[in-house]
């Protein structure tokens, strides 16, 4: 298993993962979960180091949430797949196909949360940006822009009850959206294209904000969004 300490990559060693390991490179050195191996679903190790999001989110709460939770998972996924009609499955193949079945509610809850848990790494980045090009452009015709995709993120992020997920996507008509869903749910389940999410399961910020959510939501939206991971989703 990778270590959740990995820091840094070449990119001979991101080929080298991605074809080990069946991923699909968005925008090295970020990976997402493309296609597995028949026997395994690989999961990469984290882009950054566990101190790089500090002091938004800390290093105690990257560990605990990638090293326990994210790789959790994975392990999870792997076993509950193995002798199922879906191994061999990518990640996103075996979570669409399983959301469909409620007798494959296990399969789906951890392959889903595997991928949207790495999604949501990739999604981070120390020091953030702004979105720039055709990304910043479909931002202001959808929402009049960043602070109003950044107010509609918020509010999505706020009003989800209990554990969930606000993603910013793609419809498929090209404009843009915010929606939230529940548990392991993902939008590409209702057609859309995930461009961005923010966790708000409890695991993604209680060790370092408790009960304030608004400050980690806050706090992750003004300084630690890859617009760059994002706008590559977009395409």
């Amino acid at each position: 298993m990778p270590s959740p300490r990995a820091t840094s990559f070449s990119r001979r060693d991101v080929l080298r993962l991605s074809a080990a390991a069946g991923l699909m490179v968005l925008a090295s050195p970020f990976l997402r979960p493309g296609t597995a191996l028949a026997e395994a679903f690989a999961a990469p190790p984290l882009p950054y180091a566990e101190n790089a999001l500090e002091p938004v989110i800390s290093a105690r709460t990257v560990s605990f949430h990638y090293g326990k939770h994210t790789l959790g998972y994975f392990t999870n996924a792997n076993k509950l797949v193995a002798d199922s009609p879906l191994a061999g499955k990518s990640l996103e193949e075996a979570f669409l196909a399983a959301g469909k079945d409620p007798k494959l509610t296990g399969i789906f809850n951890n392959t889903a949360q595997a991928w949207n848990h790495v999604f949501y790494w990739n999604g981070l980045a120390p020091g953030g940006g702004a979105p720039a090009g055709k990304l910043a452009k479909a931002i202001e015709a959808s929402f009049g822009g960043l602070d109003g995709a950044k107010k509609a993120l918020s509010e999505a992020a706020m009003g989800v009850f209990g554990s969930g997920w606000a993603w910013l996507v793609a419809n498929p008509d090209g404009k843009l959206a915010v929606v939230k869903t529940g548990n392991a749910g993902n939008p590409l389940q209702e057609g859309l294209k995930p461009l961005w999410v923010i966790d708000v399961w409890e695991h993604a910020y209680y060790l370092d904000y408790q009960n304030r959510r608004a400050d980690y939501v806050n706090g992750v939206l003004d300084k630690l969004v890859n617009w760059d991971f994002a706008a590559k989703n977009l395409g």
